[in-house]
């Protein structure tokens, strides 16, 4: 098999903003690709760039992702390891956009053997349950917004904080008056405290029954995290300290967490995503599959990644409902009673993109 031609679509989709400690998304800001092969396989990949997080954007995926259709073209597509590391020979990091290549090679390979992703992968379909995600508000308008996904089924809630000390403990504080302690919250600072406040928060926040936090100090910071992991009363998810399994060996090795968050657009898709969870797994190590700003489509890539796997024990996939306006994905996942979630069964991916939808979207075809 060969790759004929890729097609590259600067795929943003409308959203209402969105924000974190690092700063506020209007847009999401994603690419999807298109791997058209001689055999008449076409693979589907899509990332988000979140450029607070990852150091990339919309157009720096875009310019990459034109060099690398150029180095994969007349290639194999089903040696997926070669064709990644073609990537990594061209240009370091940049594993957002390498993440979109990744997801089109595994929608390839597991259309070619005719079996859904999540079997490809060697795991058994299941239903998963996704939390659903508060972005930084005030304390009273976040507070309303866990009421009315309590409402709405929706069991267990991921918070943002990291602006401000006093106020992320009046934020949760005000949510748990609000909501009871009966649904599940879990907290993601996205590296928005000092060294200095984030043992105080924690130890604050621990009478609120918080499942865990992510990420509560900058990633320059890693060296503190052994102390606070012993310290804080609250479990400890590395999230932004963890893009590649060379890291989280680093952050495993030092006890610098308590579990980790996968996520494609960070690590690089799945072949890494893979690797973490296999090294989480060894030193007993839990695992959250979480993601950026994608639509259904990487939503549904993610899903079949989580349901196939044994070490992923959290869900966080609840990309596209985060203000997404507009829903162009055509068959795929979807959320069903609340934030349940279940792979699709027909080969690959099970998801594609309305034409429609992509006739209006800047696109460039190598």
């Amino acid at each position: 098999m060969k790759i004929q031609n890729i097609a590259i679509y600067k795929y943003s989709i409308p959203m209402v903003p969105f924000t974190i400690a690092t700063g506020t998304m209007h847009f999401a800001q994603n690419i999807l690709i298109k791997i058209f092969t001689n055999e008449g396989i076409i693979g589907w990949g899509e990332c988000s760039a979140f450029p607070m997080i990852v150091g990339e954007t919309q157009n720096s995926c875009y310019a990459l992702a034109k060099d690398f259709a150029g180095i994969w073209k007349n290639k194999n597509p089903l040696e997926i390891k070669e064709r990644l590391q073609e990537l990594h020979n061209h240009v370091a990091g940049n594993y957002t956009i390498k993440s979109a290549f990744d997801m089109a090679l595994y929608d390839i390979a597991s259309q070619y053997q005719q079996l859904p992703l999540y079997a490809y992968l060697g795991g058994k379909n299941k239903t998963i349950e996704s939390d659903l995600t508060i972005g930084i508000d005030t304390p009273e308008a976040m507070a309303n917004s866990a009421v009315d996904f309590t409402q709405k089924g929706v069991r267990c809630i991921k918070v943002k904080l990291g602006k401000d000390k006093e106020a992320d403990i009046e934020r949760i504080k005000q949510i748990r008056n609000a909501i009871g302690y009966t649904p599940t919250i879990r907290i993601d600072a996205n590296q928005g405290w000092e060294p200095a406040d984030a043992k105080f928060i924690l130890n604050k926040l621990a009478e609120y029954k918080i499942e865990f936090c992510e990420q509560p100090m900058a990633k320059y910071n890693d060296d503190l995290l052994p102390e606070l992991c012993q310290q804080s009363t609250i479990p400890i998810m590395a999230d932004e300290s963890v893009f590649t399994s060379k890291d989280a060996n680093r952050i495993i090795r030092t006890k610098s967490c308590h579990s980790i968050n996968i996520k494609f657009s960070k690590s690089g898709g799945i072949l890494e995503g893979l690797a973490i969870h296999d090294l989480a797994s060894l030193h007993h190590i839990p695992c959250m599959m979480g993601g950026m700003l994608e639509s259904r489509l990487a939503l549904t890539a993610m899903v079949h990644f989580a349901v196939s796997q044994p070490n992923i024990h959290y869900f966080d996939l609840d990309t596209c409902l985060l203000g997404h306006l507009e829903d162009p994905v055509i068959n795929g996942v979807n959320y069903n009673n609340g934030m349940l979630l279940t792979a699709t069964e027909t080969p690959g991916l099970g998801a594609t993109v309305d034409e429609n939808f992509l006739k209006t979207l800047e696109n460039i075809t190598i």
